[in-house]
């Protein structure tokens, strides 16, 4: 007996081999062929029953919007009819709203009619709005105005992300394959959930300062020359892309006021109006000395106002110093270089009439010789 029950105990414990592969039967939807990433067309057969509770989304949209939504609304209206969503536009309030009917089938299609009137009411078109009702097509708001505190700033890096003629803004919608509009503080994006990761990077990158859209812009331009390579899809990419430093552009320096040497005592307090005219003697004055002593002091300032004015007016009519033309100087220094020979010339020939008369005396004549009577002692003679 003890033998048997040691035998029980021993099956207890050892424990049973598992058939592998028991419940691995071949699946219907375990097919190769079968795209699972692929999003199907909705059915309105698998929904025949349609919705138990009624859903609404409402938004408020801008004043000038109220004209363009009046002319659009039977466009938004009907795209929706074919979805089975009833939709409200309300004038007094400003407000848009959608909600499901008896009618509707698909139960997503309300988030997707919630997104339109987003779209509407951040400037979209409606013909372009209406697109996010497709399953292919989803939407995201950027929220963009927190990001930034000063206002300046945040509308000169708005204007990046634009660039000029819209050309960033259109380059960014053909490698992200989305349709981006930027509307005040919030920036509207429609496409795939790919493209609108990549577009949501740009712009907050943008915005934040962390990198220029133009370098996104090269980057995605790489990737997507990559990505034709079939060689490269296992393969890292950051060897290929470019890496862009951000420069520290030097600040100025914030010019710290000399700290004063403490005192514990206040600092003087300053004279009243009453105390400067006790101190020049105006108090004790009466009324009408007072006024004639202001018309005074208001006739020296309108005299030399008058004198400013007069001297502003007199300027307009002093000739312009006339420009000295080349040829000018060019003459002035011939007439000097002229002056200067002529004066030299003059030297030289009193010189060389000094030294001729000089060679001519005869020292004999001079010295020994009677002197003739001049013509002019005779003639006194006579």
């Amino acid at each position: 007996m003890a033998d048997e029950e040691n035998l029980t105990v021993n099956e207890e414990l050892i424990p049973k081999p598992r058939h592998k592969g028991k419940h691995d039967k071949p699946k219907p939807w375990d097919d190769e062929s079968i795209d699972h990433w692929k999003i199907e067309k909705f059915d309105p057969s698998w929904n025949q029953s349609g919705l138990l509770e009624v859903s609404s989304f409402s938004t408020l949209f801008p004043q000038y919007r109220e004209k363009y939504l009046q002319e659009c609304w039977p466009i938004v209206k009907g795209a929706l009819k074919e979805h089975g969503i009833a939709c409200e536009l309300n004038l007094v309030e400003g407000s848009m709203t959608v909600s499901t009917t008896m009618k509707t089938r698909d139960p997503y299609i309300i988030v997707k009619a919630r997104d339109l009137i987003k779209l509407l009411s951040r400037s979209v078109p409606a013909p372009q709005a209406v697109k996010v009702l497709n399953d292919e097509m989803q939407c995201d708001i950027i929220k963009i105005g927190n990001m930034v505190r000063n206002k300046e700033r945040f509308i000169k890096r708005r204007q990046y992300l634009v660039g000029p003629n819209s050309s960033t803004l259109k380059a960014l919608e053909i490698l992200t394959g989305c349709y981006i509009l930027v509307q005040g503080n919030t920036v509207a994006a429609m496409g795939s959930f790919k493209g609108l990761k990549q577009a949501r990077r740009v712009i907050e990158d943008c915005i934040l300062n962390k990198m220029h859209p133009l370098h996104h812009i090269k980057i995605l331009m790489l990737k997507r020359e990559l990505a034709k390579n079939p060689a490269l899809a296992s393969e890292n990419w950051d060897r290929f892309l470019p890496q862009f430093k951000k420069k520290n552009i030097k600040q100025k320096k914030v010019q710290s006021k000399e700290k004063k040497p403490y005192t514990p005592f206040p600092p003087p307090q300053p004279p009243s109006k009453i105390d400067q005219q006790l101190e020049s003697g105006e108090y004790f004055l009466s009324d009408k000395k007072k006024m004639a002593k202001q018309w005074e002091e208001k006739q020296v300032k309108q005299a030399e106002k008058v004198a400013e004015n007069k001297k502003k007016r007199e300027e307009a009519f002093v000739p312009p110093e006339e420009p000295k033309t080349h040829n000018q100087d060019v003459s002035n220094v011939d007439k000097a270089d002229v002056t200067a020979m002529a004066s030299s010339l003059k030297r030289k020939a009193k010189e060389f009439r000094k030294q001729k008369s000089i060679d001519k005396i005869d020292a004999e004549e001079f010295i020994a010789g009677p002197s003739k009577p001049s013509k002019k002692k005779s003639k006194n003679s006579r």
